[in-house]
């Protein structure tokens, strides 16, 4: 199964492509979208919608996993990350993928067996599970493989097959 996993952001977007199969983890790629500040809100989101479906036809991912978002402070900065976010919710569900969705702490249960770890913590285990040579560059795309794969954990089991009917 190949998982493509957000980290869903209005300046960065993170993402991460995994293929998991038999217990065991391939990196298929990662990076990151990027919109510059000062550019027009409508364009940002354009640009995040054409990198989504790039992403979607290079490699033609099974799965959508992506974080909820999480807000306390500043409502205005949720109010455009959540734009962005639904732009990649409709990429994902335009392009007829199955789009799971998971919390900051269920992912860092899943990654680290813990939900309140660090974020060093989640960069680290990522880095470890994956085999990677170095910690994925800038954090959001460490955090999008990290939601691939808690959603290779949790979403792929039989168990949550069963219950998603």
């Amino acid at each position: 199964m190949i998982i493509l996993g957000i980290d869903p952001g209005y300046a960065i977007v993170g993402w991460g492509v995994i293929e998991y199969s038999g217990s065991k983890f391939r990196t298929l790629g990662y990076g990151s979208i990027q919109t510059p500040a000062g550019m027009p809100v409508v364009d940002r989101l354009e640009r995040i919608y054409l990198g989504m479906k790039a992403l979607i036809e290079k490699y033609k991912p099974d799965q959508v996993a992506v974080e909820e978002l999480f807000f306390n402070t500043n409502g205005k900065t949720a109010i455009v990350v959540a734009e962005a976010r639904g732009i990649i919710l409709l990429a994902a569900k335009f392009a007829n993928i199955e789009i799971a969705e998971y919390t900051p702490l269920q992912v860092k249960q899943a990654v680290v067996g813990y939900g309140r770890a660090e974020k060093k913590q989640v960069i680290v285990m990522v880095t470890s599970l994956l085999g990677l040579d170095a910690p994925p560059k800038p954090d959001d795309t460490a955090d999008a493989l990290a939601i691939a794969v808690c959603h290779a954990h949790s979403g792929c089991s039989r168990i949550a097959k069963y219950y998603n009917k």
